[in-house]
């Protein structure tokens, strides 16, 4: 993974949301942490092309997200944090498969993989459900099955444990922890942010320190508290 930010900032109704953001970005687990409101989720939105800079340039392995959305959204997969926002389909596998359609074009190998992707996160009951029984920790999993089914390289997740009980933050944290993907985490979470190889403090649309957790923490809860 090489994502690189050149001189990006970022504008919304008017307002400065990012500013003057350049860094590279290449280690297997990036945390990102701030305030509410600081600009977090504005940032790694950047990082698939569903947020496009105001100025300057966004690459993820050479490829810049204004130019080529798509071949970005094939390589990141972008975990929200509200699933509902991601899953559309009433069905639990239809939903997932659906996700696939353009990447298998064999419904019994579409099948296979939002199976498989289930049964790698501990779900595969859910198969059959309607999403509509489902919890919201449940709800969680099944969006990210659905984007682990798309296998891409790099995973973003904003806020992934916020709607989980204690059981499930646990469970993703293991899963977290085994996927072979990069992963990029926004999270108010700080347990989980120690496990990161590098943390991000972003406060008011600027990065304001850039470390290894303990420092990053440290300073965070010394400052932004």
């Amino acid at each position: 993974m090489l994502i690189e930010f050149k001189n990006v900032s970022v504008e919304r109704d008017h307002r400065l949301v990012l500013a003057d953001l350049s860094l590279t970005l290449s280690e297997q687990r990036i945390g990102v942490i701030g305030p509410n409101g600081s600009g977090k989720s504005s940032f790694v939105r950047l990082i698939n092309g569903l947020l496009l800079p105001k100025t300057g340039q966004i690459c993820v392995d050479g490829i810049d997200t204004a130019k080529a959305v798509a071949a970005v959204r094939r390589k990141v997969g972008f975990v929200f944090q509200n699933p509902d926002n991601q899953i559309v389909f009433p069905v639990v596998h239809e939903d997932i498969e659906f996700g696939l359609k353009h990447r298998e074009p064999d419904p019994e190998l579409r099948t296979l993989r939002a199976q498989a992707a289930l049964e790698r996160l501990g779900v595969g009951h859910l198969t059959e459900r309607s999403v509509h029984t489902l919890s919201g920790g449940e709800r969680q999993l099944v969006a990210l099955a659905a984007v682990l089914a798309t296998e891409p390289e790099i995973l973003v997740f904003d806020e992934p444990t916020t709607q989980l009980d204690l059981r499930l933050r646990n469970r993703f944290e293991q899963h977290l922890a085994r996927l072979p993907q990069s992963a990029l985490v926004v999270s108010h979470d700080l347990t989980l942010m120690r496990q990161m190889n590098r943390v991000l403090v972003i406060d008011q649309g600027r990065l304001v320190f850039d470390g290894v957790p303990a420092q990053a923490l440290d300073w965070y809860q010394e400052h932004c508290a």
